[in-house]
């Protein structure tokens, strides 16, 4: 099985009224629902699971080629088993407004809805931290 993963930036200034009023309830050029959307497929899944205010943790190489690592708290992770190694998609939860995982036929499929009131970094593909938990030492 695979895992679909879709990712929605809200757009706060989306209107349902104005879209009802003008597009038959449909977003429009002027009145977007999202921001922008991320895909990811993670193919050879075997299992999905949610967990709720965990930790996250961020690694990688200094530009020195030295590396680092960083706890990233208060993450809502999906842990992807596969059959090499799992995967993580996730994002604060502070900017978390709503998900959705399903699992169809086909395999799983997995939307997140992250609010747009709050600037994010997403260092690597699937991860979106809200900048107030971005760990310091790696800005600048």
């Amino acid at each position: 099985m695979n895992c679909s993963v879709h990712v929605f930036l809200l757009n706060d200034h989306f209107s349902v009224e104005y879209a009802e009023t003008h597009n038959n309830g449909q977003e429009s050029e002027l009145n977007r629902k999202y921001e922008w959307q991320d895909e990811l497929e993670i193919k050879a899944v075997s299992s999905v699971e949610m967990k709720e205010n965990s930790i996250y943790a961020l690694q990688g190489e200094y530009g020195d080629g030295s590396p680092f690592s960083f706890d990233v708290k208060a993450m809502r992770l999906f842990e992807i088993q596969t059959q090499t190694v799992p995967a993580f998609i996730g994002c604060s939860e502070s900017i978390l407004s709503s998900y959705e995982l399903d699992k169809n036929d086909h395999g799983y499929v997995l939307k997140i809805y992250l609010k747009d009131f709050e600037p994010m970094a997403n260092p690597i593909a699937g991860i979106y931290i809200a900048s107030q938990e971005f760990p310091k030492e790696l800005i600048g």
